[in-house]
């Protein structure tokens, strides 16, 4: 059975993507390692992460919609955000990278879209570099940082645990 061609469009996330983002995040949250939180959260709990990224600035939201959706309503089919990499001010000039895409919507190059809006958007920013942690194994995230020029600096070892067994995160870092 062939696959339909989706048409994706990336813009900045905005306050009605919230009720989204946080089903989507969700999925991370119960079923995969990939985010080391281990409660879901309401919309109202995500809601001062979705306001720390505004349409300007270092830290941003990219959304990725399907065009095609019917109704007023577009469906997500991923995002990407920068955001403070630590909180002491000699770290402001680097920012943590992450990609999360609807279960159903990796392997479509929706990652690549996402990343390539954020870069672009990022380009004016006073920014040195970007970090990315992938816990491990996550070989398509791992591809995906490598294709846009990140390289591994060190693996922190069983440094979260989750699931009742203990994860490895890989740390990566981009020049900006």
């Amino acid at each position: 059975m062939p696959s339909e061609r989706t048409e994706v469009q990336v813009r900045p996330g905005a306050e009605g993507d919230l009720g989204a983002l946080t089903d989507l995040y969700n999925h991370y949250v119960r079923e995969t390692p990939i985010t080391f939180d281990t409660a879901v959260f309401t919309p109202e709990e995500r809601r001062p992460w979705l306001l720390s990224h505004p349409e300007d600035g270092p830290y941003r939201l990219m959304v990725a919609t399907d065009t095609e959706s019917a109704g007023t309503s577009q469906r997500i089919l991923g995002y990407a955000t920068s955001s403070p990499f630590r909180a002491k001010p000699a770290y402001a000039t680097s920012v943590e990278v992450t990609v999360y895409l609807a279960p159903d919507a990796g392997g479509r190059g929706i990652g690549t879209l996402l990343y390539k809006a954020l870069f672009e958007a990022l380009a004016g920013e006073d920014l040195h570099r970007a970090y990315a942690g992938i816990a491990q194994p996550n070989e398509a995230s791992t591809r995906l940082h490598e294709r846009f020029g990140f390289r591994h600096v060190g693996t922190y070892r069983e440094v979260g645990r989750k699931f009742g067994r203990y994860w490895d995160v890989a740390w990566y870092e981009k020049d900006l």
